[in-house]
């Protein structure tokens, strides 16, 4: 049979299968079968730790049947049957409700499937799948290694290996497979060729194939990225834009005497860089990260006030209604008359300032229309009604996106869409980025990076409270609370659930019953405002001024809460995340997260920037039940035992899995980056970069490179490439 990498699966392994393939794994043709690696390989001796292992994760491991025992349960029919497997390094438990058996005895070896399950802390799995080793196996099985390839439901781990083995006898081998790859490229790197990498990845007789065949396969991720990338740099450096070049005496100048701070040396130095580039008559594209508090909001408010002073607009994009009113009343705040020229206190030397959002009723939301439309508002704050038909800008000349994790690369374009000409893009992140993500990521951007804080601030102070280990911890937490706002502060309590939505709970199974069929979490819910603003006013804040906040309120009492905690009217404030950017209130000194065990590390970190945001000293409690010794107990410890955002990002990427980090559990969709480690191979990422730069960079480009410039444009066009800007 004649094949390529474009052949239909179907045509290869059959309708049946190659329809479970496209449903199951979104595997279509030859291409995404052989680029379909394995997670791991199993050998006879080894087991996989079921510590190493999350609720939830599918998985398949190779084991040996050690005991079968089969009772009737007591609550309900039928029958429930306990396996347990094991490999030598230890055992695992498998359970099966009202399941026969014919060849599951003592003994025999197989590969099992399931997904972790959690029982009374336990974890487990719940009516795996299994296929038995046998006879018929001998030629895959006696393998040295056995490729463990991820798997769903309906297709397990075996059949894939199987359909390999399968595409390798059709097609003799996979010499049809054309190598993409310049020559010269793989040579000086020492590669090897992409046929003899895709044999020895998935069907290997040594741990030094395996290392071999990925580092060539990991090639080619890294460099089709950065050269995506890499072509999007250089078409945004040849859009046509329009200049905007600083004016003396104009409103950003106003700006600099207003502020009542010095600036940093790191916010003069990327506010140069801004200067510059919106002098510029090509659009700026540059991403700007810094820790949580150092500054970025005047940078951007300096950047915005050049082009203003330039005869054009800016448009501030903030993913929620409260930040987007706290912009405002801050920008507002810091330009004073400026910010109302037109009004009879307002300076006519300035602009407007108008605040656009959803909730704004129809009056106030046709002024500020109209003001965006005939140029009066220079700078324009809003969430994502700024987006909609008939917001029409005079002459939009920035975009500043905050937060742009909260936002997809749709919303970014549609906003650019409104300038007559393309605008400058600022786009802003609090939440720190390791340099191998930027680079793979946020590759299209020019990236600049703020680290110094402003000077007069308390910082702050992290602690674990663990309740389970040390029950009394959370009796102190409370009296620290009402020790601050005794000293007139005020503080934050912060939940990950709201309450009242919940129309069940969870119940324990009984004693005597058998675990879950489903392997369900046996934990309790996540804490919620509702439920733990009520305890703390009737326990232990008793007596103090307490408010909730979260996402279900209408925006006007929402910002009528803001407002009074800001005012001080409130002492203590419990809210959902809805506080985790933006919100500036110095006078508050103590966070408590509730439950932080559920919050990830980089969310707990912009949660901390809450506070310590003026002169005192501030005070950040995590309160978990998790262990100390646990990897949830030990991750809190990281994130309470410094405050470098960065450090914490590096944390957080070693936590949780790459391809959420790259945005392909947000969209659904695949992530073309399989075995590139963000990382354990930033030195190959960076050396990528460069062979793509200079590849880009001759005079015929990838002409003399169909199979690499063919690679490019099915990842340039294919709407998985999403994943990167949504990251």
């Amino acid at each position: 049979m004649a094949v390529t990498l474009d052949t239909d699966l179907a045509r290869v392994l059959g309708a049946k299968t190659a329809k479970a393939m496209a449903e199951s794994l979104g595997l279509r043709t030859v291409r995404d079968l052989l680029r379909h690696y394995p997670r791991r390989y199993a050998r006879r001796g080894e087991m996989t730790r079921l510590d190493d292992l999350q609720v939830g994760d599918r998985v398949t491991v190779l084991a040996q049947v050690r005991r079968v025992t089969s009772r009737r349960m007591r609550n309900r029919p039928g029958t429930l049957t306990e396996v347990t497997v094991g490999d030598g390094a230890g055992e695992m438990q498998l359970v099966f409700f009202n399941r026969r058996f014919g060849k599951l005895e003592e003994g025999a070896w197989g590969l099992f499937a399931g997904t972790v399950g959690e029982y009374r802390r336990t974890k487990q799995f719940a009516h795996p799948d299994f296929h038995l080793i046998t006879g018929d196996d001998d030629e895959d099985w006696a393998r040295a290694l056995i490729p463990i390839y991820p798997a769903s439901k309906d297709v397990s781990s075996w059949v894939i290996q199987k359909s390999v083995r399968l595409l390798l006898d059709a097609s003799g081998g996979f010499g049809f497979v054309e190598d993409p790859l310049p020559e010269d490229l793989r040579r000086r790197h020492g590669l090897l060729s992409l046929p003899a990498a895709l044999l020895d990845v998935h069907r290997p007789t040594s741990d030094e194939d395996v290392e071999r065949a990925e580092e060539r396969l990991k090639w080619d991720e890294a460099l089709v990225l950065q050269l995506v990338l890499g072509a999007r740099r250089r078409a945004a450096a040849l859009e046509p834009g329009t200049a905007r070049p600083r004016r003396d005496g104009g409103l950003l100048d106003a700006v600099d005497a207003a502020l009542p701070f010095e600036l940093t040396e790191g916010q003069r130095q990327v506010g140069e860089e801004l200067a510059a580039e919106l002098a510029r008559d090509h659009p700026m594209h540059r991403l700007l990260q810094g820790e949580v508090g150092s500054g970025k909001t005047v940078v951007a408010l300096r950047a915005m006030a050049q082009v203003v002073d330039a005869g054009g607009q800016a448009a501030l994009l903030a993913p929620t209604e409260v930040l987007a009113a706290q912009h405002a009343r801050s920008i507002a705040g810091m330009l004073g008359p400026l910010a109302r020229a037109g009004e009879l206190d307002g300076d006519p030397a300035g602009t407007k300032v108008v605040l656009l959002t959803g909730s704004l009723k129809a009056a106030p939301r046709r002024a500020a229309r109209a003001a965006v439309a005939d140029g009066s508002a220079g700078i324009v704050v809003g969430t994502h009604a700024l987006l909609q038909e008939g917001v029409e800008f005079a002459d939009l000349g920035l975009v500043v996106v905050d937060e742009q994790h909260r936002f997809g690369v749709e919303q970014r374009d549609a906003l650019r869409a409104k300038g007559n000409r393309p605008p400058h893009v600022l786009v802003m992140t609090a939440t720190p980025i390791p340099r191998t993500v930027a680079m793979t990521v946020y590759g299209d951007l020019e990236t600049s990076v703020l680290r110094q804080l402003p000077s007069g601030r308390g910082g702050v102070a992290s602690s674990v409270v663990p309740v389970s280990d040390k029950p009394t911890w959370l009796d102190r937490a409370w009296e620290r609370l009402r020790e601050e706002v005794a000293a007139g502060r005020q503080a934050y309590v912060v939940c990950p659930r709201i309450g009242d939505e919940d129309t069940g709970s969870e119940d324990e199974p009984d004693e005597a019953d058998a675990p879950q069929e489903s392997g369900g979490d046996d934990r309790r819910p996540p804490l919620a405002v509702l439920d733990v603003a009520e305890a703390l006013s009737e326990g232990p804040l008793a007596g103090l001024r307490l408010a909730v906040l979260h996402g279900r309120m209408t925006p006007e009492a929402k910002e009528a809460t803001m407002r009074a905690f800001a005012a001080r009217e409130v002492d203590v404030l419990v809210a959902t995340t809805v506080v985790e950017v933006g919100v500036d209130v110095p006078n508050a000194t103590v966070m408590v997260v509730m439950d932080a065990d559920r919050f990830g590390v980089s969310q707990l970190h912009q949660l901390r920037g809450r506070v310590a945001r003026g002169k005192h000293r501030g005070l950040c409690l995590l309160v978990t039940e998790a262990r100390e010794t646990t990897a949830t107990g030990q991750r809190l410890a990281a994130v309470a035992g410094t405050s470098d955002g960065f450090e914490l990002a590096r944390v957080d990427l070693e936590t949780r899995r790459e391809g959420d980090v790259l945005g392909a559990a947000q969209s659904g969709r695949r992530s073309t980056v399989k075995l590139l480690s963000l990382l354990e191979d930033e030195e190959l990422i960076a050396t990528a970069r460069a062979e793509a730069t200079a590849l880009l960079a001759t005079e015929r480009g990838l002409a003399d490179h169909p199979g690499l410039a063919a690679e490019v444009a099915a990842l340039a066009t294919d709407e998985r490439a999403g994943y990167l800007e949504k990251a």
